[in-house]
Formats: C-alpha cells, structure tokens, sequence
C-alpha cells in the first residue's frame, strides 16, 4: 500500500502559458519573432538594426528567446544566428497575431504604404503562402472539395489527384514529421490560411515554379504573370485575389 510521505517534496509538471506569455509582451521581442516568420536565419546584429535597438540589449532578449525555446541558434566562429524554433512555433505566433488587438502604425510615405498593402496581400508565414492570397487558396481548395472540415481541415482524395497532378510529392505527416493539413488564423484579415505540411510544399512548388517571388529583403511575395495564368487555370482564383488591394486597409478595432 503507497502512503504519502508530507516530508517529501513532491513536483508534477504543467504548462507555464504566463512564461510564454512573458516573453512576447515586450515589444522589442514580439518584432524579433515577428521578423523572423520570414522563415530565415538572421544574425543578432541584423536584428538589432531592424528592431532599431542596441546590440547588447537584442542579446539580453535573444538570450531569453533561446532560452524559452522560441528561438533556436547557432554559432560560428563570433557570429551568432537565430531562427524560429521550427513550424510550429511560426504557426503558433501568426495565430497570436491573428488574435491580437490592431495597434496604429504611422505611414510616412506612398512607398511604405505600398509596402504594407503588399504584405497585408501575400507574405510568408514562415515556410508557406500567408496574407490574403493565402487565405483565398485555402478557401478555394475547400469549395472545389481538394480539402474537406472534419475536425480541422483535411486533404481529400481529389485533392490528393490535384497535387499528383501538378507534381507535388505526398506530404503525408510520417514524412514531414509534421501535420499533414493546418491552419494558421491570418493576421492580416483573420481568416485562415493553409499552412503545416501541405502549406509548405505548395508554398515550395509555387517558388519553383516561379508561380510567386519572394522580396531579397521583407516577408512580401509577388505573384508573377506565369503565377496568375496558373493560379485561374488551376484553381480559378479571381484577379481580386492576385494583386494587392488598390485601397489601403482600413483600420480596425
């Protein structure tokens, strides 16, 4: 028979969402990871500059990104690289900003409003097709039944015929050790957009392809007029839905 010893400290695990929630509460960290949803590796100093902090106070906040497991890094000789910690964590912050209440940002200039309207159109979101083109994929292949709600979104047997035939190899979780079909809720527009294994390899096919370019500098994507004659022809996208909004987004509460 097991007794209880109250002399014995005794420890049990829970998650710790206050942790989590403490790391992203300060602003300076939030646009690190903000800025590293494009899915690369950036150096500390290269984020400094973009957070227009210093560089020993973005090594005090990438120590505690590191440390919380958001961040993962490597070093080679002095140099210190970052990256997102893998998908699911890319998943998990675009589905908090999604969340998140908007905060007015100043416009200086009609080539930074043109930037934002072409991130608020198509961006990445770490390795797959964020923004409003992404949302209208995803809503898209679930009208023409390529995928189906179950519980969440799943892949159907036709679209699994329209991936075969557009030449993207199966990417069933067992190979991508990751899930097969998910979502992530868009920041941008708040609806969802395709993400998880699927998202990626129609993100990747679409770059080979050259259906989309992505900026040398920001998250923005551009879709090509090869990309716009593919996007019609293979999932009858409308023009809306390939270009950037001609109106700036209005504010929202």
């Amino acid at each position: 028979m097991n007794r209880w010893d109250a002399d014995q400290e005794k420890l049990a695990e829970t998650p710790d969402l206050a942790a989590l929630a403490a790391l992203l509460a300060d602003r300076t960290r939030a646009a690190i990871c903000m800025a590293l949803l494009d899915g690369g590796t950036w150096t500390a100093g290269e984020l400094a500059e973009y957070a227009a902090v210093a560089p020993s106070t973005t090594t005090e906040h990438l120590n505690l990104l590191v440390a919380g497991g958001l961040l993962a890094e490597e070093r080679q000789g002095r140099r210190r690289y970052v990256r997102l910690a893998g998908p699911d964590t890319a998943e998990t912050l675009e589905n908090l900003a999604g969340l998140a209440p908007y905060r007015p940002v100043p416009i200086r200039s009609l080539a930074e409003a043109n930037q934002r309207r072409a991130l608020h159109h198509a961006r990445t979101c770490y390795d797959h097709i964020a923004g409003a083109l992404g949302c209208a994929l995803a809503e898209v292949m679930t009208e023409r039944g390529l995928l189906a709600r179950e519980y969440g979104l799943v892949l159907t047997a036709a679209g699994a015929h329209w991936l075969a035939a557009l030449g993207i190899p199966d990417t069933g979780p067992s190979l991508a050790h990751r899930a097969h079909v998910r979502t992530c809720l868009d920041w941008t527009v708040r609806r969802p957009h395709l993400s998880g294994a699927l998202g990626a390899a129609l993100y990747r096919h679409a770059l080979e392809r050259r259906w989309i370019v992505k900026s040398p500098t920001t998250r923005i994507l551009s879709v090509t007029e090869t990309g716009r004659t593919a996007f019609r022809d293979r999932l009858g996208l409308p023009d809306e839905a390939l270009s950037p909004s001609l109106t700036f987004p209005a504010p929202r509460g």
